[in-house]
């Protein structure tokens, strides 16, 4: 994926954020804390990535999806997976940023 400019301008004030967030976890519930937050953004956000394709218990109708899928033209199905792609940015940017703070919280943790 490529980085627009709009990526470049909220870069610094993003990062400067988590780092915020960071310092007050950190400050708040110590080293096991943030890794147990960590554990919780992660699962999150590996839910939403698994349910990317809908949140259904129902068989059929995630089969019907799939049906509807392979009749879209190829413009249509380009679409979608770019579509797809676009909301799926902030959900990896989220599985990094669980697992650093869990890697830092239980590896800081168990060191100190």
């Amino acid at each position: 994926m490529r980085a627009t400019k709009w990526d470049y301008l909220v870069f610094p004030f993003l990062a400067a954020l988590l780092i915020g967030v960071f310092y007050a976890a950190l400050r708040l519930i110590g080293f096991f804390g943030l890794g147990v937050l960590g554990l919780v953004i992660g699962f999150i956000a590996v839910r939403m990535d698994l349910e990317r394709d809908g949140a259904s218990s129902d068989p059929s109708a995630l089969a019907e999806q799939f049906k509807a899928r392979e009749r879209m033209s190829r413009s249509e199905r380009s679409e979608f997976h770019s579509a797809q792609a676009f909301r799926l940015k902030p959900l990896f940017v989220a599985q990094v940023v669980a697992a650093g703070f869990v890697i830092l919280g239980f590896g800081f943790h168990f060191l100190l």
